[in-house]
């Protein structure tokens, strides 16, 4: 009997919920403050804005309800939900440490839980061509693995980096000096996506020379042979000095005769020793593509946690370093392998600001999310303005010629609309006016766009929300606004009695919603 596996955790049918104190309870799926939809609230902008979802965006918030709000919220989720082309995330590690800037020691199912629940709504945000990158240490890793499989399906592995995060040994660990973490890639469809090759270096090109002076360039000897049966790859060939030359054993010649005489002739074979040794066909510099990206990735290539900490330092002096911020190289790499300018990139797990300030500077937009108001107002967003108005000099600054420009807005997360006593939903009371009226299209999937007497607008269907009691002479005169072909959600706190009886009859189609009872049905948003 088939069946896919699947990693199981205690409570892994419930969902987690922030306790205000860095950790998370377990409650219902159901629980209405798991399936709200939270505001984003204006707080700011750096720089040259357009003041619309356009924009990059530093939300400060959870990263669940971030990401919940980025691809539920129509105003974001036609800008975002299916359009992002690369999520970094360098969550939490889980080993069991306290950072000054967060804490990093949950109950092993709870930080599965926390994973699974913003892994599945990075898979609703990620484009069909898009790769999802989740950097971690030994705690996790393997778990996270398996949960990833889950999530978007084993196919969709491509494979696993390990960056060599030290530049030195750590002589005092106890048994081994942990020297790499390790990054998960996951394709949203690995059959159809592919990584950007990376610019050749110095090194990658040293084996090539030109020492017959070869008018086509420097070259490197290419194996003549190949392993696999080719039916034209059996035969001999002279050489110069009338040695005959023929494939080894269960090996072939890779060409055709034919087409190795041609290449003789074009002076693109070197007869090894004058032609007393095996032939080698010629591999010009200047015909080979860039270089295919590798999984072992050195700190001399993309940087170290000393790298980081130096890189933090120098930009914000004064200022105690993040406890675990990641090199800039290192984001540029996995930028330069999975974007091209203009392209968008979220990291929901902000920290420092690393991913935005590498992506800024990359040009490619960008969406990142961090929890610690401290840790926006003391790093992430001082580090961003520095990188707009062009005051950030190191990292990767100089390789891709930054100066400074653009800019981003910041967005904090509003409060929850409900509050629970015992078994009883009641709204909080903030919700009033425009705000109520926001936070329930938000809810319902409308797009809040006010006009007259409507809070918002769903294809055809119209939203009117009243913030008081709504009765018969409220309906009607609601209606008399409605085009021939349309239809109204009308949501209130209260109704007077055959009040939804009166709307229906005056408009076949509408409907009439109390909040927040009929906000919240079996523990689904309705929509």
């Amino acid at each position: 009997m088939g069946g896919r596996l699947a990693l199981s955790w205690v409570n892994k049918d419930q969902a987690l919920l922030p306790d205000g104190n860095g950790g998370y309870e377990w409650v219902e799926r159901s629980h209405p403050r798991v399936t709200e939809v939270r505001l984003l609230h204006p707080a700011g902008q750096v720089g040259e804005v357009a003041g619309s979802v356009d924009d990059n965006l530093l939300i400060q918030g959870d990263s669940y309800d971030a990401l919940h709000a980025l691809s539920r919220t129509p105003e974001y989720a036609n800008r975002y939900r299916g359009k992002v082309k690369l999520i970094y995330i360098d969550p939490p590690f889980n080993t069991g440490q306290a950072f000054e800037q967060y804490q990093d020691a949950l109950e092993h199912s709870i930080w599965l839980g926390m994973m699974r629940e913003r892994l599945l709504l990075i898979r609703e945000l990620l484009a069909p061509d898009g790769s999802v990158w989740v950097h971690l240490d030994d705690a996790e890793m393997a778990y996270c693995r398996v949960l990833m499989d889950e999530i978007f399906g084993r196919s969709n592995f491509v494979s696993t980096i390990i960056w060599q995060k030290a530049d030195s040994p750590r002589n005092s660990a106890r048994h081994f000096s942990v020297d790499q973490d390790y990054i998960h890639v996951f394709a949203k469809d690995a059959s159809t996506w592919r990584p950007y090759r990376l610019p050749r270096t110095a090194e990658s090109d040293a084996s090539y020379r030109n020492p017959d002076n070869d008018p086509r360039g420097p070259w490197t000897p290419g194996d003549p042979f190949a392993n696999k049966a080719y039916s034209l790859g059996k035969y001999e060939v002279t050489g110069p000095t009338g040695n005959i030359f023929r494939p080894p054993p269960g090996r072939y010649w890779r060409i055709s005769k034919g087409k190795f005489e041609e290449l003789d002739r074009e002076g693109r074979i070197w007869w090894r020793g004058g032609g007393d040794a095996r032939p080698r066909i010629k591999r010009y510099l200047s015909e080979v593509a860039d270089l295919v990206p590798r999984t072992v990735w050195n700190y001399t290539d993309v940087g170290s946690n000393g790298d980081s900490s130096r890189e933090m330092r120098k930009l914000l002096p004064g200022v105690p370093v993040f406890a675990t911020p990641k090199p800039e190289r290192l984001l540029q790499r996995i930028l330069a392998i999975t974007t091209k300018p203009g392209d968008l990139v979220l990291d929901c797990f902000g920290g420092s600001g690393t991913s935005a300030a590498v992506a800024h500077k990359m040009r490619r937009r960008w969406v990142t999310v961090e929890i610690s108001p401290k840790t926006v107002e003391t790093f992430t967003r001082p580090r961003l303005e520095k990188v707009v108005i062009g005051e950030d000099s190191g990292g990767v600054t100089q390789d891709v010629d930054w100066f400074g420009g653009g800019g981003f807005r910041v967005l904090t997360l509003g409060p929850s609309m409900y509050e629970c006593a015992g078994s009883r939903v009641l709204l909080a009371d903030w919700t009033k006016g425009e705000e109520f009226a926001r936070a329930v299209a938000a809810q319902l999937g409308f797009a809040y766009e006010p006009d007259g007497p409507f809070a918002g607008t769903k294809g055809r269907t119209r939203l009117a929300v009243v913030d008081g009691v709504v009765d018969d002479v409220v309906v009607t005169s609601i209606i008399s606004y409605l085009e021939t072909d349309e239809r109204v959600t009308v949501v209130t706190k209260a109704a007077a009695p055959g009040t939804e009886q009166v709307l229906r009859g005056l408009s076949n189609g509408s409907r009439l919603l109390k909040a927040p009872r009929d906000l919240v049905q079996r523990g689904k948003i309705v929509r």
